[in-house]
This record gives C-alpha cells, structure tokens and sequence, in this order.
C-alpha cells in the first residue's frame, strides 16, 4: 500500500514537472514603454490640392490651378516673350489671335504639358504642316513661356474659361439704333411688336450682349429652359406644328412631336397622339416652324444688322 501510495505521488510530480518545463521560466514584468507624442508632420504650403484651395483662395476644381507654379520671374520673362513672339497668333488672353491661332486655354498640348516638354517640339515646327512655323526661340525661352502659359490657365475660373480681367467687359451696344429701327420693320414685324411681345425689352434686358443674343436666337415665351411649361409645353412662338393632307383630303393639324422620312406623329388639340406612315413625300406635310426665320437668322445676318437692331432694342423702354 506504501509502495502504491509513493508512486501515485511520483506520477503527479511528474505531470507537474512537465507542464512548469513547457511554460519555460517564470517571466519577469517589464515596464510599460514611455509614452511619447506622435511627431508633428511638416507643414506644406497649400497649393490647391484636390479638394484645396487654389490661386486667391479659390477652390482649386480643375488640375491646372492644382499644379504648382515656376518663380514668378520666370512666368515675367515668359510674358514678355509671349507679348513679343505668340500674341498676333493666340491672342493676348490665349484664345486666339487675328492670324487664326488656336485657343491655348483649351489646348490638349497645355493642359498635358508639365514644363515646356511637349510645347518645345511644337516651336520647334512638330506642327508646321497645321500653320504653326518654326520659332527661332531658345529652349529656355520656350519654357519660360510654357510657364507663362501654365500660369495664365491656373488663374481662369473654370477649365477652358478666359483668366480674369481688371478690364470691363465688351459693350455690344454699339449699333446704329436709327438704321436698327428700319431693319426690324423691314424683316420682323410680321411676328414681333415694339408695343406687343417686346415691350420694355430694353429695361427687362439691360445688358447689351444678352439683349443681342436674345433676339437673334428668337428667345423668349415659355416652356423649355426658364419656361413654366416644360420641354412638352412650348408656347405659341415656339410650337412647331404641321398640317398633313391624307390620300382621301382629310386634314390632320396638330403639334409636331416627331417628324422624319417614315413617320408623323402629332399631338392633336383634345390631347390624343396620332402616328402617321409616311412613304416619300406622301402624304403631305405642311410644317410651321415660328422660329424658322431665326434658325436661318445667323447665316444671313450682317455684324452691322445685328448691332443695329440690338442699339434699336435698347431703347424700348
């Protein structure tokens, strides 16, 4: 029973002996490492990153005002030398010159270039199959002028939009209100009216330039942009319609809604739809069109016309 009992005790010494070898020695605590503060990152100057603020603390919203600009010495040179060699062609705001230059504001080239390296082969003549000549201009000088460019095009509002300018906008009126007045009653007077749809245009339309597109475009009434009625309601002046005359003389009238080689459909007055087959000119389309002397207006209208009913406008007050 002695023997028994000593080697029950000896068995459970030796699963303890295991299991202490097993979890090795005993760990001491080790002090908990000093907290210390994160470093504080160095700051950068805000260039207008994504998301930034760009030139005058403007959001940067297109990736010319994002890009960082050469010293301002540079771009004064390249001015200069943009003044001097490029201006005649793209115009001293980029947009083109007199001679036919293209625009640079929106020039792939431009918003592509980095540093004059893809400008400089164009100087070079790269493009003189396209009108662009060889410049006789060093390869500092073109970029200085790429920089110029560069920093011309991160000062516009909008990508693709001219640069702001201290000087005022363009006055459009400029016409000869007189010769404006017998013009309108020669061409306009079959639809519009100084004392009808066009009283106080003038007033409601102060600004020059708006007043001249306005009325070349034929604008005005409701439905579509601006309008009350929606693109399906234009109003009288603007509502194409068509009478179609069927094989038997029946006469068809109604709002044009499509129109081509195959079909006519139309939107009757009491709110019905009616699709019509249509098979070379039969049958008969006749089509109404208000705006239809203002849709060829553009191609036969003169600078002079145009300035002159615009100044002649002006004065319906």
């Amino acid at each position: 029973m002695t023997n028994r009992f000593l080697a029950a005790a000896l068995a459970g010494f030796t699963v303890i002996a295991t299991h202490v070898t097993a979890q090795g020695p005993p760990q001491t605590p080790q002090p908990a490492p000093a907290q210390t503060p994160p470093a504080t990152p160095p700051q950068t100057p805000d260039t207008g990153g994504r998301g930034g603020r760009g030139r005058g603390g403007q959001m940067a919203t297109f990736p010319a005002q994002q890009r960082a600009l050469a010293d301002p010495a540079v771009i004064a040179k390249g001015k200069q030398l943009f003044t001097t060699n490029c201006v005649s062609c793209h115009g001293a705001d980029l947009r083109g010159g007199v001679t036919g230059g293209p625009n640079l504001l929106r020039s792939g080239t431009v918003l592509m270039d980095q540093h004059g390296e893809l400008i400089l082969p164009i100087v070079r003549g790269a493009r003189a199959e396209r009108g662009m000549p060889p410049l006789p201009i060093p390869d500092d000088d073109v970029i200085a002028i790429a920089e110029y460019i560069h920093s011309v095009v991160a000062s516009a509002r909008g990508q693709g939009a001219p640069p702001e300018s201290e000087n005022p906008p363009p006055n459009a009126l400029v016409g000869d209100a007189t010769a404006g007045e017998v013009y309108f009653k020669a061409n306009c007077t079959s639809c519009h009216s100084p004392s009808g749809d066009l009283t106080g245009i003038g007033t409601r339309l102060d600004e020059a330039k708006a007043l001249q597109n306005y009325w070349v475009v034929g604008g005005g009434g409701g439905g579509g942009r601006g309008g009350r009625g929606g693109p399906s309601a234009p109003s009288d002046r603007r509502r194409v319609t068509a009478t179609v005359t069927l094989p038997n003389g029946e006469k068809v009238q109604g709002q044009v809604l499509r129109l081509d080689n195959f079909f006519v459909t139309l939107l009757l007055d009491d709110g019905r739809q009616r699709t019509i087959r249509r098979e070379g000119d039969l049958p008969k389309v006749d089509v109404k069109d208000p705006l239809e002397y203002h849709k060829k207006l553009p191609a036969i209208l003169t600078d002079k016309d145009m300035h002159d009913v615009t100044a002649y406008l002006a004065t319906l007050k």
